[in-house]
């Protein structure tokens, strides 16, 4: 591992590179916020694909893409006479300290949870920090993620069921309404009680301190593996996937279930 003057100068190495860029290479002279942004976007997500994969070797080299866009959006604001890099990490530093008083102040916090219950209260406080409690959560999260973010920021103001095994008598309740609502083919109301039990389960993955965006994905990607299994199956089979019945289907479905996969 590097030491900190070696960091340091690799991030300044940077610095100095896109510099020049910017200013000899057509490409990135011409770049703005708004046409950085759908590639930033992008970026994150092969981060988060990385990480899901626990590459290492890909997690750094996208965590280099994400910080070359975090330098790119400081030059153009130092260009706009706006902000620097320097801006951004001083900014980011007295956060974490103004955020983690029971490291560099007086509070006490001997556990996640007493930090985590501080910490909204810490964001209200804040000069230009959040006005209300889900003031933060911002409005283009997937829906997913935002799910779990608005129940996580009420927790820690204490809107939270008492014990986790509370939250399966709202989910049961929300299946009940469901199937109440396809009995009765109201498409409209029938979308919104599929809302509300998505929400009840991601509340009850919170609280069994699972992930739901992560869990979620990893199904994802267990059912690509046994159906991309399924398909290979019935192609080294001459089989037809279009034809072939459930019951067909599934018998090398548990194929690939007993496989692992």
């Amino acid at each position: 591992m590097h030491t900190r003057e070696e960091q340091l100068q690799a991030f300044r190495r940077m610095l100095d590179i896109l510099d020049e860029l910017r200013v000899k290479c057509p490409w990135d002279a011409k770049q703005t916020n708004e046409s950085l942004r759908p590639n930033t976007i992008e970026e994150t997500f092969e981060l988060a694909e990385a990480l899901a994969d626990n590459d290492q070797k890909n997690i750094m080299k996208e965590l280099g893409d994400v910080l070359l866009h975090i330098a790119f959006y400081s030059k153009i604001g130092s260009e706009k006479g706006q902000f620097d890099i320097a801006d951004v990490c001083n900014a980011l530093s007295d956060k974490l300290v103004f955020r983690h008083p029971h490291v560099f102040g007086d509070t006490k916090a001997d556990s996640t949870e007493e930090v985590l219950n501080n910490w909204e209260q810490l964001k209200l406080k804040e000069k230009d920090g959040n006005k209300t409690v889900l003031g933060g959560v911002p409005s283009a999260l997937p829906a997913l993620i935002k799910a779990n973010r608005i129940q996580e920021k009420a927790r820690n103001v204490g809107f939270d069921w008492e014990e986790p095994s509370q939250v399966w008598d709202k989910v049961e309740e929300e299946i009940s309404e469901v199937k109440a609502e396809i009995a009765k083919g109201d498409a409209v109301a029938l979308e919104q009680e599929f809302g509300d039990l998505m929400f009840a389960v991601v509340n009850a993955a919170r609280l069994y301190g699972v992930n739901p965006e992560n869990a979620l994905e990893k199904t994802n990607r267990k059912f690509i593996r046994r159906f991309n299994h399924l398909e290979k199956t019935c192609r080294e089979r001459g089989l037809d996937l279009g034809s072939m019945s459930l019951a067909e289907m599934d018998a090398i479905w548990d194929e690939a279930k007993r496989l692992g996969l």
